[in-house]
């Protein structure tokens, strides 16, 4: 039989609003159960800090020169991620064995082959005394791939858990959005990627226009009238990038200037549709380019509980593919991601691979990670 883990994930998302906390028990394989989930907030200091940096760092270039600030912050989001940690800790009695520590994107690039995350693996490893596995992404890049989406194979293991017929897709509707088909039980079946932003657009609009930080239940989107000129332009100009068959999207691939000047419940429905339009279109396409059977998505991510935006995703699906919540299913939808970087974690340290030809791009099954063992 072999050995199982207790694995605790990290992970950060775009929003950069907190830290999602999960801890699994996993033998790397086919093992899996869920032990516990908790959710850390930023403060709006940090939070704006974070945000700040990003808008600075567009290029490897910007890497260098915002250095300094970086090497700050990423102390500090550490520190952050530690205490995290500990808070956790006094809720289990018994020991984890090892930490995946996504840390927060703060520049994505496939073409550069950079993929940079704040955080210090090595100064977590010492102030929490445990192996911690970072720097997920840097592998596959240097292997041909895009660098994401990474977590495809934690998603083959958590459908036999709830046990659904394949072939069977997972949305993850985060910041960005990204699409996976496990088509079968080898990890060569699984195929993924990008389709478009997920909440980014939505929530940055709400945080430019109000003290939210979301648009709850897509409520004030419900309360707009789509601007159509304004959204069929943003599709058009949008058509180019899609010509790149780009597989896997950064925040900053999307911007709001074409919603300039709308009033903040027009802006939020202009915005929630062609996150719709890019969304639906891309799911189709994906599929199209499989077999275009019948699948039920099942959906996780934050952007999963915007009623306005699965409505709207629903309807253009026209009943082709079945929608759920991933919830419906006994998973909570919030905690997929900081769940499959525990698992990745496991992966990584037993040097299985963690990303696929037919997921990232790579060239040829591919492990990543880097283990700190600084205690």
């Amino acid at each position: 039989m072999s050995k199982s883990f207790y694995s605790l994930g990290l992970m950060s998302g775009t929003s950069m609003d907190g830290v999602d906390v999960s801890i699994i028990n996993s033998d790397g394989n086919a093992k899996f159960k869920g032990i516990l989930n908790k959710y850390f907030e930023y403060s709006e200091d940090l939070h704006k800090k974070l945000t700040s940096s990003r808008d600075k760092i567009n290029s490897s270039t910007d890497l260098k020169i915002h250095s300094k600030e970086l090497d700050l912050l990423k102390k500090e989001i550490t520190l952050f991620h530690c205490k995290a940690v500990n808070e956790v800790f006094k809720e289990i009695d018994f020991n984890v064995d090892i930490i995946g520590f996504h840390g927060q994107t703060i520049f994505h690039n496939a073409d550069e082959k950079i993929s940079r995350q704040l955080g210090d693996g090595n100064l977590l490893s010492q102030l929490l005394k445990k192996k911690v596995v970072y720097d997920f992404r840097q592998n596959d890049l240097k292997n041909g791939g895009q660098g994401a989406p990474l977590t495809p194979i934690f998603h083959k293991i958590i459908s036999k858990e709830i046990k659904i017929d394949l072939p069977l897709c997972i949305l993850n509707l985060g910041g960005i959005a990204n699409i996976t088909s496990i088509e079968s039980e080898e990890n060569s079946s699984l195929v993924s990627c990008d389709i478009g932003p997920g909440n980014c657009l939505i929530d940055e609009w709400l945080r430019k226009k109000t003290s939210k930080k979301y648009d709850k239940d897509g409520s004030i989107a419900k309360l707009g009238k789509i601007n159509t000129v304004i959204l069929n332009q943003a599709l058009n100009n949008h058509e180019s990038l899609k010509a790149k068959n780009i597989l896997s999207y950064d925040a900053k691939d999307f911007d709001l200037n074409f919603v300039r000047g709308l009033s903040l419940e027009d802006g939020a429905a202009t915005i929630t549709e062609f996150t719709s339009s890019l969304l639906s279109e891309g799911i189709l396409d994906f599929l199209n380019k499989l077999d275009n059977r019948h699948r039920k998505i099942l959906v996780c991510g934050g952007g999963r509980k915007n009623l306005t935006l699965i409505e709207s995703i629903k309807k253009k699906l026209v009943e082709k593919h079945t929608i759920e919540n991933i919830d419906n299913h006994g998973l909570d939808g919030d905690f997929i991601e900081s769940q499959a970087f525990a698992y990745l974690a496991i992966r990584s340290f037993l040097k299985l691979p963690i990303s696929f030809p037919k997921t990232t791009g790579c060239k040829e099954p591919s492990t990543g990670g880097v283990l700190a063992e600084n205690f």
